[in-house]
């Protein structure tokens, strides 16, 4: 029950990083790129899509890769 709960919040938020990633395009005050990556992150714990995607940036950005990598380390394990 704990873990289909963590499931559902993770992926709560995952997506509501999204939907303010996809505001932020269009706002000048929010940094839409940063939420659509966390929002990426978090899905790409329960996603296959995601994750798929998520690998597909790190192999095209590989600064972006240094940078998640550097992330997870310090605790965030996906």
């Amino acid at each position: 029950m704990r873990e289909r709960a963590k499931r559902i919040w993770t992926m709560t938020l995952g997506f509501l990083f999204l939907l303010l990633g996809i505001a932020g395009l269009f706002l000048p005050f929010l940094q839409g790129i940063l939420f659509l990556l966390i929002g990426l992150y978090l899905l790409s714990k329960t996603s296959r899509l995601a994750k798929k995607l998520l690998l597909r940036l790190q192999t095209r950005f590989p600064r972006f890769a240094r940078q998640l990598d550097r992330f997870t380390a310090r605790g965030f394990k996906r």
